[in-house]
């Protein structure tokens, strides 16, 4: 049985000023399933390219906190004691710093860990 399903593309914007960005992973919500996933992957060559000094390591942090925090690992502080929707809510919310996310999608699934996969395969083919 399908079910809807929210998620939005996560980006790393090196240089907020001039909104310039490289996907880096998905973060998909699916209420009746109870599930809640972030996936990423840095290409680094990529992120050297748009901005040569950036600081990867700290990219890499920031975007495993971002992971931790949709499975509500105790390691995300007291965000990941917050419900699912709250930190899916919380993790989309619009915000001026490297790390970002799209706009919501919504879609329909009957598995929203393949949906997850099939998405990080589109922006990382």
């Amino acid at each position: 049985m399908q079910t809807s399903f929210d998620y939005a593309t996560i980006r790393v914007v090196p240089r907020v000023e001039c909104e310039e960005f490289i996907n880096v992973g998905v973060v998909v919500f699916c209420l009746e399933k109870r599930f809640l996933e972030a996936r990423v992957h840095v290409e680094e060559a990529r992120l050297k390219a748009l901005w040569p000094k950036i600081d990867l390591d700290q990219v890499r942090r920031h975007l495993g906190a971002l992971c931790a925090v949709s499975t509500g690992h105790a390691s995300a502080g007291p965000i990941a004691a917050l419900s699912q929707r709250e930190r899916f809510h919380w993790i989309v919310s619009p915000r001026s710093t490297i790390i970002q996310t799209s706009a919501v999608h919504t879609g329909l699934t009957d598995d929203p860990l393949v949906t997850l996969e099939g998405l990080m395969k589109r922006i990382h083919p």
